[in-house]
């Protein structure tokens, strides 16, 4: 029984890290469950939820920018959203987005 909660326990969603989210003006191109210029948190969580290593390129994606995975927009570099993103905060936010 230990087992199957802490596997529940996995998906559980996450509180939002709001500081970090306003900080990297995240809801500038994302919504929680629709998409709007960029797709919503729900949809990467179930896009990324099986695929091995997610969150480590999400987390690269995070602090350095990248092209679109799907859609035409492509993650702005940290410089157009709010600055530099440290390894533990771009972690915070992954982990809170793929708990969608």
């Amino acid at each position: 029984m230990a087992v199957s909660l802490q596997a529940a326990g996995a998906f559980a969603e996450l509180p939002e890290p709001t500081d970090l989210v306003d900080q990297q003006h995240c809801m500038f191109c994302h919504t929680s469950d629709a998409p709007f210029l960029a797709p919503s948190f729900h949809q990467i969580a179930e896009h990324y939820r099986d695929t091995p290593n997610a969150s480590t390129m999400l987390e690269d994606k995070l602090r350095h920018g990248g092209k679109a995975h799907w859609g035409d927009m492509a993650m702005p570099l940290p410089e157009d959203r709010g600055g530099p993103l440290s390894a533990g905060d771009a972690r915070t936010l992954v982990r809170w987005v793929l708990s969608q």
